[in-house]
């Protein structure tokens, strides 16, 4: 048996699947792809979180783009991070070329151009969608994770929150929790220390100057209503295929505290809201983070804490993470360690550091006795990567060299008429995207100022009638001695005075 007879044995061995899969491509050996060799994940195990990494330029974006194609295909919808503006031909069939055909031919698969259904969702004032989420939703927690507080600051915030529901004051922006928090070291210093204890002013202000950092980053149009229901991220078009929703994030990549934000709320909603799942034979949703180091850089302890037990935590509700990064070291190890299936790309070896990393990534690589691991890192192509997944019991897969199968979709952004005609269809547009200010903390909480100082004003002016009043009864002479000084009562009593003297 030759070594080729003898790979395509064991990859046809190792990724031989009972439920449904998707075709990732064919297995390569000898540099050489073995037609029909296909390598293929099951859907049952594609909740158990993923990583997608390489080199610029290596086709990690593309990769991320044949999943998601196939996970519609099979009727599970997706969400995909676009920071870099990519991903929106996806709503368009591929226009297909000769090299793809050559490719296809070589894997043993035949290629079929077509268009998915696909949503645009915007976190910015960017055309799409609007995601927004109120304070509230957060709750304190989540919010001094975000925020990076301290002991004592994350109590001042349990007790703003505390405050708030004790008052039934609505926290929906940032504009109602900055206003609560002035209002508890100012006007409303006393009935706080009254009711919750003294807050610092100190501490106040830190997490006053922290709230204006983040709404600099552009939180601002984050937090506020209507909040987005993560159910909408789950429906299927007419023909029975998961719309694929896409997040434009072009504008945030310098942003990524407004990023972390919005991941760590979206997993803990959608956390919140899918019930528990188990291991069922296909997921509910699967989320591809693009430029996956934006989520853990500048991250606090306490942050990464909160990812950590989410990504933990997320699959039993069916839910699959796939990070997608140049590096697998940009990723921490406690979430690298929760990831199912591997798609390495190739890595350049061009420092000692570059060394150190491929050495490390192979050892993250079930070892193989076709492949010498850390040398094929360095030499994969162009829409080539290792890949091991999960099989159905959840073992390791053969570690497998694969060339993988072209998009069916279109591998370029969509045109401004293209994309306003996919705004045109959205059903999601019209729900979000109006703008609602109702009242809340910052507007009953001003009102409540503002009656208080017209109260004062009232108490400053009844003192000063009271003494002008006395002053004027002070003035006004009484009668009797009004009439015992007249100059007709004196003149009277010196005439008889002069009358009793003769």
């Amino acid at each position: 048996m030759s070594n080729k007879e003898k790979f395509f044995d064991h990859i046809e061995k190792g990724y031989t699947t009972k439920g449904d899969f998707l075709t990732m491509g064919a297995g390569m050996v000898d540099g050489e792809t073995v037609n029909k060799a296909f390598v293929k994940i099951p859907l049952k195990t594609l909740n158990r979180h993923g990583l997608i990494a390489g080199a610029t330029g290596t086709g990690k974006t593309k990769t991320l783009q044949v999943i998601a194609e196939n996970l519609s295909e099979k009727g599970i919808p997706v969400l995909l991070m676009d920071l870099k503006g990519d991903l929106s031909g996806i709503a368009q069939p591929s226009p297909g070329h000769p090299k793809i055909d050559e490719r296809h031919e070589a894997i043993g698969l035949p290629f079929d151009a077509k268009g998915f259904p696909v949503e645009i969702l915007s976190l910015s004032e960017q055309d799409g969608v609007r995601l927004r989420a109120t304070v509230s939703e957060f709750g304190p927690i989540l919010l001094s994770r975000i925020l990076d507080l301290t002991v004592t600051q994350e109590g001042i915030v349990a007790v703003v929150f505390k405050y708030c529901d004790d008052n039934k004051l609505p926290l929906l922006d940032l504009k109602d929790f900055k206003k609560v928090l002035q209002y508890a070291t100012g006007e409303g210093k006393a009935e706080f220390q009254k009711e919750y204890g003294r807050m610092s002013i100190s501490s106040t202000g830190t997490i006053l100057r922290k709230i204006i950092e983040l709404e600099q980053q552009g939180a601002d149009l984050f937090f506020g209503e209507k909040s987005f229901d993560v159910d909408d991220l789950t429906r299927i078009d007419e023909n029975g295929r998961g719309f694929i929703n896409i997040i434009r994030l072009t504008d945030i990549q310098d942003k990524p505290k407004l990023f972390s934000t919005f991941m760590l709320s979206l997993l803990a909603e959608i956390y919140a809201t899918f019930p528990e799942q188990g291991d069922s034979d296909r997921p509910e949703l699967i989320l591809f983070i693009d430029e996956a180091h934006l989520i853990f850089k500048e991250a606090s302890k306490a942050l990464l804490d909160q990812i950590e037990s989410i990504v933990k935590l997320i699959r039993s509700k069916g839910i699959g993470l796939y990070f997608v990064t140049q590096n697998p070291t940009d990723v921490p190890d406690a979430v690298l360690s929760q990831l199912g299936l591997k798609v390495q790309h190739a890595l350049r070896a061009f420092t000692a550091k570059d060394r150190k990393a491929i050495k490390l990534t192979a050892e993250n690589y079930p070892d193989s006795e076709f492949y010498d691991t850390k040398e094929i890192l360095t030499s994969l192509g162009i829409g080539e990567a290792l890949i091991s997944a999960l099989d159905e019991k959840g073992r390791p897969t053969p570690l497998a060299a694969t060339m993988l199968r072209a998009p069916m979709s279109r591998m370029d952004v969509l045109t401004a008429a293209e994309l306003k005609n996919v705004l045109k269809e959205s059903k999601l547009i019209k729900k979000y995207n109006e703008d609602i200010d109702r009242e809340s903390a910052y507007e009953i909480l001003n009102e409540k100022i503002e009656k208080a100082e017209k109260e004062a004003e009232k108490e400053k002016t009844k003192p000063a009638a009271r003494k002008t009043s006395s002053r004027r009864k002070s003035t006004r002479m009484n009668p009797i001695v009004k009439v015992l000084t007249s100059a007709t009562f004196i003149r009277g009593v010196l005439g008889v005075m002069k009358k009793i003297i003769r």
